[in-house]
């Protein structure tokens, strides 16, 4: 297998499902190296330093939580949860604690396989020096802040325009209600999550040809919003 192939390191305790990500991910193309433990991942993360890692958030000897947090203290490669945690909160505490993106178990290989080529093109994309954007009849060029649809410009106010362009430089990955807060109103607005639901409702309005059945402005209930791409 080719070196220039992209290295997955599974942090995962139970067995079954190891093998479970070591066959599909191998069969699809991509390398793998496997970990039981957290520290036994954050050593192969330091050792190895993979493309991407998909991590567990239950495992024996630390919270998979403390795991993210350790990995982005130095790792920018993007982190994908796999976890059989289902509840908002656990999601909310991953992806605020610095994970890309949360799968709850069980889930399809297919699912899978397509979060993970979203994380791997946003983790090799140089946004700074891409001022284009587009998904279907949406277009955004950011040097100009000139947003069209179907050819015709639509005015968006500032805040709706730093909303729209913080889900870009994020495309493909769940971007929190706090996170958003944060980034578009500042971090003295964390829990007015009633800011960000106006607010996208009125972006949808003026960009989604149907606002009430969205093509690329996607809720993840309870937890934010994800800006869907082309893939």
């Amino acid at each position: 297998m080719s070196e220039q192939q992209p290295l997955i390191l599974i942090i995962e305790d139970e067995s079954p499902m190891r093998g479970f990500l070591r066959v599909s991910l191998s069969s699809n193309g991509y390398r793998v190296t496997e970990a039981e433990t957290g520290a036994e991942g954050l050593a192969q993360a330091a050792a190895r330093n993979p493309d991407l890692v998909l991590l567990d958030l239950g495992l024996p000897d630390q919270d998979g939580l403390r795991v993210t947090e350790r990995l982005r203290e130095w790792g920018k490669m993007p982190i994908i949860v796999i976890s059989a945690r289902g509840q908002e909160e656990d999601k909310i505490k991953a992806l605020d604690g610095g994970a890309d993106d949360y799968l709850t178990k069980p889930f399809g290989i297919g699912e899978l396989l397509a979060r993970l080529r979203v994380a791997l093109r946003h983790s090799a994309a140089t946004p700074i020096g891409d001022s284009l954007f587009s998904v279907g009849a949406l277009k955004v060029d950011l040097s100009k802040r000139q947003v069209t649809r179907s050819e015709r410009e639509v005015h968006l106010t500032p805040i709706e325009y730093k909303l729209l362009t913080t889900l870009i430089k994020n495309v493909g990955r769940v971007v929190t209600h706090r996170q958003l807060l944060r980034e578009v109103w500042g971090p003295g607005y964390g829990d007015q999550t009633q800011y960000t639901r106006v607010y996208m409702g009125q972006l949808r309005h003026k960009l989604e040809e149907n606002p009430s059945r969205p093509q690329f402005l996607i809720t993840e209930p309870g937890v934010g919003y994800r800006l869907r791409g082309n893939d």
